[in-house]
């Protein structure tokens, strides 16, 4: 699928240049030990790539649509040319007709394809030229088979009728793969966040526990130490924050392409249940993270009121 890039396309990479630009400048250490200076610069960048491919990834979801809506309206065209075709008229005679109609999306292929039967092309290099142009995978399949119909001189309003029958199944099948699968995909996203919360514990409550508590039970755990990452302050050791990290984005990716398979038939289907989950899961891990970590605001806010008690 192409995607025409337009102004605001450009509109919303620039602005999420200025905010990678900004969140280096403003938060990113570049002298001494090379890292963030705050907790919330990882999150940052992370939501200046989505304002920069939201754009194209809406644009996605929008091509799908409209191929849905032409299978529902490619539907609809051949019903009227099987009502056409039995009355006598001929197949270039009736797509004429029925172009004068409103087919939505599907309105300028089938005009397209009028004007071009009127201009004395073949039927099947003109049906042909209509399916390439749609780009859709069922129309493609379908005037392929009124193609050979055609050329082999079989009963095109019984071959018309085997089409409409045809694409009327796989939109049936499709729509209750669908509804079937709803549970599955509400399952889905409920495990998936169960699995973040789960891990948002272990980084900010259990392995800081475990960190503080290292030294009684250091010959169990082999003197290893171990810490939170951003949301623990243990000894230095193993930082446990990447690594859950790296977990639920490894959990996003295929729990989304799964639904996505479940639901619509495909992988690439799941490539916007993988993004929604990715980027929901790493904002809600590592602000949650970043808000308890020893840098964080409630942690400040802890010292302040210890401080204002002292001096009380």
């Amino acid at each position: 699928m192409k995607i025409e890039i337009t102004t605001k396309h450009y509109i919303a990479l620039g602005i999420a240049f200025v905010l990678i630009v900004l969140d280096f400048l403003l938060f990113f250490n570049f002298t001494g030990d090379i890292g963030p200076k705050a907790w919330y610069f990882n999150p940052i960048i992370v939501i200046a790539v989505l304002i920069g491919g939201i754009l194209f990834f809406l644009d996605i979801l929008h091509e799908n649509e409209r191929q849905k809506e032409l299978e529902v309206k490619f539907l609809e065209l051949v019903r009227s040319l099987v009502e056409t075709v039995r009355s006598g008229v001929t197949i270039p005679q009736a797509i004429m007709h029925v172009s004068n109609t409103n087919l939505g999306a599907l309105t300028p292929y089938v005009k397209k394809l009028a004007n071009q039967l009127e201009w004395g092309y073949p039927l099947h290099d003109a049906f042909t030229i209509f399916a390439h142009d749609t780009k859709n995978e069922v129309i493609n399949r379908s005037i392929a088979i009124v193609i050979q119909a055609e050329k082999s001189g079989g009963d095109m309003g019984s071959v018309l009728e085997a089409v409409t029958t045809s694409v009327l199944e796989i939109k049936q099948v499709k729509e209750e793969r669908k509804s079937n699968s709803y549970s599955q995909t509400v399952q889905g996203y409920i495990i998936f966040f169960v699995f973040v919360i789960v891990m948002i514990v272990m980084q900010v409550y259990l392995i800081p526990k475990l960190s503080t508590i290292g030294g009684e039970i250091g010959q169990g755990l082999g003197g290893i130490g171990v810490s939170a990452g951003a949301g623990g302050g243990g000894s230095s050791g193993v930082e446990f924050g990447p690594i859950f990290t790296a977990t639920i984005i490894v959990q996003g990716l295929f729990a989304g392409l799964m639904i996505g398979k479940f639901s619509e038939g495909d992988f690439i289907s799941g490539l916007k249940h993988s993004i929604i989950m990715i980027v929901s899961g790493y904002l809600i891990s590592s602000t949650l993270s970043g808000i308890v970590a020893p840098q964080g605001p409630i942690a400040l806010l802890l010292l302040i009121k210890k401080e204002w008690l002292n001096k009380k």
